[in-house]
């Protein structure tokens, strides 16, 4: 264990008072509640249209893991990327894509961020330094990779967040990600967003670790720490110093950040109350809910009042609903334009497009 990951797991209880966190305004403080409830909005109403067989595909939500998404995207700079895997709606609007384009994407239609061929699994949004949405277990691991090594190469001072789900560490990518990430000093930060159950097994039975699976880096002799992610303040401590350490100094890390899922490992998985007790959900539900726990810590600190955050809710609500109705409206991308966007040299009519050879020309 490196003597930085030592001292932040030694840090004060009180991470409020941690300097990254001390300097926050009422308005960001409020602005984190709100992208919080945006994200569990947004996912309700999606979910009610997916039950009612108005979406097709998969749905991978996100509820009851906002505030990792929403204490991360607070920490992004101007050279920072984020990449994610499948349950990506809550990174997506975190980082600043609208409610329309994502809830388009989710009905198929031409107005989706990926012009309705993606699906839920695939939100982009290049504009933002966001980069998806992946359906691969693992598969956004060496991606993440490539995009800190080009910070690295082209003299940037970034870094890049990958999350990924406890499903995925042990996908063999991943350790070649790792591995590369230590030998060749790369400024990415792998952030494992631990909800404890890798589809329908727990973290016990799928995984062989000590203490924690962060605790894996020091096998790549990289840092590591772990968070509580229900706990906004906590998470940015952690996550801020690993990323201080990535642009700074080029030092990859592994961040485990503790987390639960409300639902299923998709809106199809239909033993989500079998392989774990109904009890253990209701405890999560209503002892450890990020947004209510931001809420009380918000109320308790005099930045709003209890009407005021319910006004918030009300809102995101009210434009959750409104997407959907957007979405409905839209019309559906044309059959003409069903391999458009699969090929850029097709698409650009470059001569390998014209010709089909690419890699083999004389």
């Amino acid at each position: 264990m490196s003597t930085e990951t030592v001292e932040s797991n030694q840090a004060p209880a009180n991470f409020a008072d941690a300097p990254i966190n001390a300097g926050l305004s009422k308005e960001e403080k409020i602005r984190f509640y709100r992208e919080m409830s945006r994200i569990r909005r947004f996912e309700q109403v999606a979910l009610k249209y997916y039950n009612g067989g108005k979406m097709g595909g998969f749905l991978h939500l996100y509820i009851g893991q906002e505030s990792v998404a929403v204490a991360a995207a607070s920490l992004l700079g101007e050279n920072d990327h984020m990449i994610t895997a499948y349950r990506d709606h809550g990174h997506a609007l975190a980082v600043g894509m609208t409610m329309n384009e994502c809830m388009a994407e989710l009905f198929g239609k031409a107005t989706g961020c990926s012009k309705g061929k993606g699906g839920s699994m695939h939100f982009f949004a290049p504009d933002k330094n966001y980069w998806g949405g992946h359906g691969i277990v693992a598969g956004q691991t060496p991606l993440g990779l490539g995009m800190a090594y080009a910070l690295k190469y082209k003299g940037l001072k970034g870094c890049c967040l990958c999350f990924l789900g406890d499903g995925a560490v042990n996908q063999g990518v991943y350790h070649e990600s790792l591995n590369l990430a230590a030998l060749w000093k790369i400024p990415v930060i792998y952030v494992i967003e631990n909800n404890q159950y890798s589809m329908g097994t727990s973290l016990e039975r799928s995984s062989s670790f000590r203490d924690s699976l962060a605790k894996r880096a020091e096998g790549y002799a990289m840092d590591w720490d772990v968070a509580n992610g229900e706990n906004i303040y906590e998470t940015r401590v952690k996550l801020g110093a690993a990323m201080d350490r990535a642009r700074n100094e080029c030092r990859p890390s592994i961040i485990e950040i503790d987390t639960y899922r409300y639902y299923g490992h998709s809106v199809a998985d239909a033993n989500a109350k079998k392989y774990r007790r109904e009890e253990e959900i209701d405890k999560y539900k209503t002892q450890h809910d990020p947004l209510q726990l931001w809420r009380n810590q918000l109320v308790s600190e005099g930045v709003f009042s209890e009407a005021e955050a319910l006004e918030i809710d009300r809102a995101a609500k009210k434009e959750a609903d409104a997407s959907a109705e957007f979405a409905m409206a839209s019309e559906y991308p044309p059959v003409e334009d069903l391999y458009a966007d699969v090929y850029w040299e097709v698409d650009e009519r470059t001569e390998s497009g014209r010709t089909g050879r690419h890699f083999f020309n004389e």
